[in-house]
């Protein structure tokens, strides 16, 4: 298999980068970033390739990228605190639904994974404005003519593996939090999932929706994750 990967620099995407690199089944990870991706694995892997760019909307020249892999893990996101609705709405909606739509265009096979959030509102009826723009990414991903699309709504994540998150406040947290978060883990598993069990429920999931038709569940809550 070939996985093509976004937001590989994030918390979510290096979990699931680690996880690709690591299984002898996956043959190649494209990672379109616009930054360097640092690889965590202790050794580098020839199987990682990288396509940076500095304008993900800015998509041309790779239409032969798109229609070479099996899954896409779109992994690409922003925290909403202190953002205008436009703003989010520009990063969280739009470019999700652009990659998508250049995948339905070139590779209509391809198994998307979205990494979406706990909480979110496929209704569009919350007051929370990132819950209503990511209930309306994940409603109209999963209503394009793909192979298959997966929504992952994850809690809690308890990075592993020297992995951090690139958004500061979240890092403090999980700085201040690392002692206890097994306890989360252990006695919360509704709500607090690891980088690991992300990562290795996306790929388990990218085989299982290229090996066949009709996938049982196509949003995974918390619980969901862990358990796959």
């Amino acid at each position: 298999m070939k996985v093509m990967l976004f937001g590989g620099t994030g918390m979510v995407g290096q979990g699931a980068l680690r996880e690709c690199l690591l299984d002898p089944s996956i043959k190649e990870v494209v990672a379109i970033t616009r930054s360097t991706v640092a690889q965590p694995i202790p050794t580098p892997s020839p199987k990682l390739r990288q396509i940076i760019r500095k304008d993900l909307f800015d998509l041309d020249g790779l239409d032969d990228e798109f229609a070479a892999v099996d899954t896409c893990m779109f992994c690409l996101g922003v925290t909403s605190f202190r953002m205008k609705e436009d703003d989010y709405r520009h990063i969280t909606y739009d470019l999700t639904l652009s990659v998508a739509k250049r995948f339905v265009r070139v590779n209509p096979k391809v198994v998307f994974i979205y990494v979406s959030g706990a909480g979110t509102d496929s209704t569009g009826e919350s007051k929370t404005m990132w819950a209503r723009v990511k209930g309306e990414t994940e409603n109209d991903l999963l209503a394009l003519p793909l192979r298959a699309a997966f929504m992952f709504r994850p809690g809690g994540i308890v990075p592993q593996h020297g992995i951090k998150s690139k958004t500061a406040v979240y890092q403090v947290f999980y700085s201040i939090l690392k002692p206890i978060m097994p306890l989360f883990e252990r006695f919360f598993p509704k709500y607090v999932t690891t980088t690991d069990q992300l990562g290795g429920a996306m790929l388990r999931l990218a085989k299982k929706g290229v090996a066949q038709e009709g996938p049982p569940r196509r949003v995974l809550e918390s619980v969901d994750i862990a358990r796959m």
